[in-house]
């Protein structure tokens, strides 16, 4: 029996709890006001099986809780050079719970989201990799890119 399964709208919190420890190793905050809006949302799309957004978890071993989790979407643009359907895939909310780090539980929930963007035929993937998550994705076949990010927040 595989550890991975497909998040349910129920895990919804625990997957926000998760969220919060992996900003929080980025740049903490006690901002949490954005949590119930990120809750419902979650729960409706994760209540949509065939929805754009996926989460695959690992359940604590000690029960209650989730351990690990990988989210991704699918994006729809439009095509180009390497990617002629435009149809792309974002890999987000990739956490372990300190408690369970070190076990296997990320690669596990990563390997499932990717034979998740397989069965829709979505072959580019991109993510954010931080220092600590990028020998992982790097072992899965990411590599960096020449383009860097940029942002606007309006």
């Amino acid at each position: 029996m595989s550890l991975v399964r497909r998040a349910v709208p129920g895990d919804a919190e625990e997957l926000v709890r998760l969220r919060k420890i992996m900003l929080d190793s980025m740049s903490p905050s006690t901002d949490v006001s954005w949590q119930p809006v990120t809750i419902e949302a979650l729960r409706d799309h994760l209540a949509d099986p065939d929805g754009e957004l996926a989460a695959f978890v690992v359940d604590a071993p000690a029960g209650g809780r989730l351990a690990a989790c990988a989210t991704g979407t699918v994006h729809r643009g439009l095509g180009g050079p390497g990617n002629p359907s435009g149809t792309s895939g974002h890999v987000f909310n990739v956490c372990t719970d300190p408690e369970y780090r070190r076990m296997g539980f990320s690669r596990a929930c990563m390997e499932a989201l990717l034979g998740w963007y397989r069965e829709r035929g979505v072959r580019r993937i991109d993510l954010h990799a931080t220092a600590q998550g990028e020998p992982l994705y790097t072992s899965l076949g990411f590599a960096r890119t020449p383009a860097p990010s940029m942002r606007l927040t309006l």
